[in-house]
């Protein structure tokens, strides 16, 4: 379960931007929600309508004059890539645009074998190609030793990089980047592909427009891939790229449309960061960065389309293989639920594919709500990947058990990782060691809605409105809305109780709802309940008619305390780490025989999700932590069995009866309990 948050915009705010941007109310209330407060901060955010002068970049003019005099000098150039998205395509629009102009250009991309960034076997390698002149995409800023050793051989180096600064910058003839500390450029959060679209358009003299128009389409889907802010010149570069995807007569375009299913659709960003991009990102994965480079290379639509439906199948390994090592996590925690009790989830796996356990790890937060630390054995090697939410720091954690790793690197949500041989169980400990000192509370994952939505606003025209606000992604993400208070008329399966859907009351307008992925056993709501709902908005077109449509992400009981939720869940889960608890905790704690078998009985034959039979109970005598003591009783004694993938709790059959104060939870809280009396004893004498 999630912590919910609703914004509420005021509404004096929500009047004006109305008025002076002529948006609909729920399109003004989602800029409100995100910060918005005049037409003029949502034009200079929202509306950005060009590229800003390439050469605003530090360093861009010199990067143009070195590649241009190599170029007349005819010079050997090589493109130096990344094997992720935004590195393959920032490789194939520099590397097109050279060997357009008659360069004698060539392109190196690393295997994800080889690491990120520039490698000396790499530049060893290039070198023996004649190279003079190496020019980096989407990496290079954190390179010196390389760059000292291009320059030992004769070479010289460009360096064209979106990430942060060191203390120290490469040797290079230029270092184009605008997170340099001298940058002066207005806009700082262009991926590799967006700076060599800038790039390549400073070799033509300083105009966007042609590299827009040979470009943009690339450079849009690796703006998507690389999960940068939507905002200000990337949100231009998207908008743009999409109007040409939707019309494109480039073979490697129209090919992966094709293997995706997006022939006969209109493509938006969400298509193209679930769609087009993991399909390139899934040659560096799964197989050769070059795949992906050779399609988006490519001239000829039959090749083309051979090739597409090769990264078909790499992404398709890809997904398998993301299955597969979730269901041995899944095992793993239903041996041993105390991995995901911890404060911080830390599980380590045999042979696990590095390409992958970053996406499993994401997952995995996703699902637990907890910061996560995935490694994978191979070779003697361990190495692993981190995803994080809210305040907690990957970086920070991974810099306070530095003496358990050979090296790390990363940002507060999402880092990387070598553990030193034998330390892996001191690395877990001195995570746990950290999230204790730092975070007496741990973030919880959060869904947060935009704004209130009354049912008079649910409209088809209001709804329609807010498709100013696209293209949607990093830091402008689809609104999401809160419905309050509506009542569950009728419950009805769909694709034989794969999904639900709701016809839900609000005052006296009727609408349906749909929740996918979830059968109506799952829900935690009954026919003629009352519920609150977080949702998104669209419009539905079928056969002329055109209607609402009320996409739920979370369905709660209307009223349903959500901080006595969490304060009871991590009061379990300190109890079961053995953290001390404040010793008026233990009693409230504790269930008795009749709660424990109530809530037992409660449980149907064919299974429930724990919190939705938490919900249905609707017991007041049984706060949830008395709950949560009473399933790990019943668990302990062999009664039920509960899944880690769904939270699903099954009874299952004995023969014998039970002694339930033998379970070793209650042995440990009534003992705590004890302890905590005879204190109490102790201090009144």
């Amino acid at each position: 379960m999630k912590k919910w948050s609703v914004g509420i915009p005021d509404r004096k705010i929500v009047s004006a931007l109305i008025l002076n941007c002529g948006v609909s109310s729920l399109a003004a209330a989602a800029l409100a929600a995100k910060g918005y407060s005049t037409a003029e901060s949502v034009m200079e955010s929202l509306n950005a309508d060009e590229l800003s002068d390439p050469f605003l970049i530090k360093d861009m003019q010199g990067a143009a004059d070195t590649i241009n005099s190599a170029i007349e000098n005819g010079e050997r150039i090589c493109i130096y890539g990344d094997y992720d998205c935004d590195g393959i395509i920032a490789t194939v629009i520099l590397y097109s645009y050279l060997l357009e102009t008659g360069a004698n250009v060539t392109y190196y991309i690393p295997e994800r074998a080889e690491g990120y960034g520039l490698n000396q076997k790499a530049i060893d390698k290039i070198a023996t190609d004649e190279v003079s002149l190496i020019v980096t995409v989407d990496n290079g800023i954190s390179a010196i030793s390389e760059a000292e050793h291009i320059y030992s051989l004769g070479m010289r180096l460009v360096v064209t990089d979106h990430h942060r600064q060191g203390e120290q910058l490469p040797h290079a003839e230029a270092v184009v980047d605008p997170h340099r500390q001298d940058c002066p450029s207005p806009f700082k959060d262009m991926c590799g592909a967006g700076l060599a679209l800038k790039l390549v358009a400073a070799l033509d003299g300083g105009d966007c427009t042609m590299a827009l128009e040979q470009f943009g389409d690339l450079a849009a889907i690796a703006t998507v891939a690389d999960l940068v802010s939507l905002k200000g010149e990337n949100r231009f570069l998207v908008s743009y790229g999409l109007e040409l995807i939707n019309n494109s007569d480039r073979p490697a375009i129209m090919a992966l449309k094709e293997v995706c299913g997006l022939n006969n659709q209109s493509v938006d960003a969400r298509s193209v960061g679930f769609g087009l991009a993991p399909r390139i990102n899934a040659s560096g994965r799964f197989g050769s960065p070059k795949t992906a480079a050779e399609l988006l290379l490519c001239e000829d639509y039959d090749e083309a389309i051979g090739i597409a439906h090769e990264l078909d199948r790499l992404n398709n390994k890809r997904k398998d293989t993301e299955n597969t090592i979730i269901s041995e996590i899944y095992s793993m925690i239903d041996q041993s639920p105390e991995l995901i009790r911890s404060r911080v989830i830390f599980l380590c796996g045999k042979d696990w594919h590095h390409g992958v356990i970053g996406i499993v790890a994401t997952r995995i937060v996703e699902q637990f709500g907890k910061p996560c630390f995935i490694a994978s054995e191979t070779e003697g090697e361990i190495r692993g990947s981190a995803r994080s939410l809210g305040d907690f720091s990957v970086f920070e954690a991974l810099s306070a058990v530095s003496e358990t790793l050979e090296k790390f690197g990363g940002h507060p949500g999402a880092g990387g990782f070598t553990i030193k041989s034998g330390m892996t169980g001191k690395f877990h400990e001195l995570l746990e060691k950290y999230a204790l000192d730092n975070h007496s509370k741990m973030p919880l994952a959060e869904l947060h809605a935009d704004s209130p939505v009354s049912p008079q606003e649910l409209n088809v025209e209001n709804i329609k409105g807010l498709n100013v606000l696209e293209p949607f992604g990093t830091d402008n993400e689809k609104p999401l809305f809160y419905i309050e208070n509506a009542q569950i008329i009728d419950i009805i399966p769909l694709s034989e109780g794969t999904h639900t859907k709701l016809r839900i009351r609000m005052g006296s307008t009727q609408a349906d709802a749909i929740i996918f992925r979830k059968s109506p056993s799952e829900l935690p709501i009954s026919i003629n309940n009352f519920c609150d709902l977080i949702v998104s908005l669209g419009v539905n077109e079928y056969r002329g008619n055109v209607s609402p449509s009320i996409f739920i992400s979370d369905i709660r009981p209307h009223m349903f305390e959500q901080s006595k939720y969490f304060a009871a869940l991590s009061a379990f889960e300190s109890f079961l780490r053995n953290e001390e608890l404040p010793n008026n905790y233990y009693p409230s704690m504790n269930p008795s025989r009749d709660d424990v078998v109530k809530i037992y009985k409660a449980i149907p034959d064919t299974g429930i999700n724990t919190d939705s039979l938490y919900v249905k109970l609707n017991d007041r005598s049984i706060n949830y932590c008395k709950f949560c003591v009473s399933i790990e009783a019943l668990k302990q004694l062999g009664l039920v069995a509960v899944s880690s993938s769904d939270s699903k709790i099954n009874k299952i059959s004995v023969t014998k009866k039970a002694d339930l104060d033998s379970a070793p939870v209650l042995v440990s809280l009534r003992s705590k309990l004890g302890q905590a009396i005879d204190k109490e004893n102790r201090y009144d004498r």
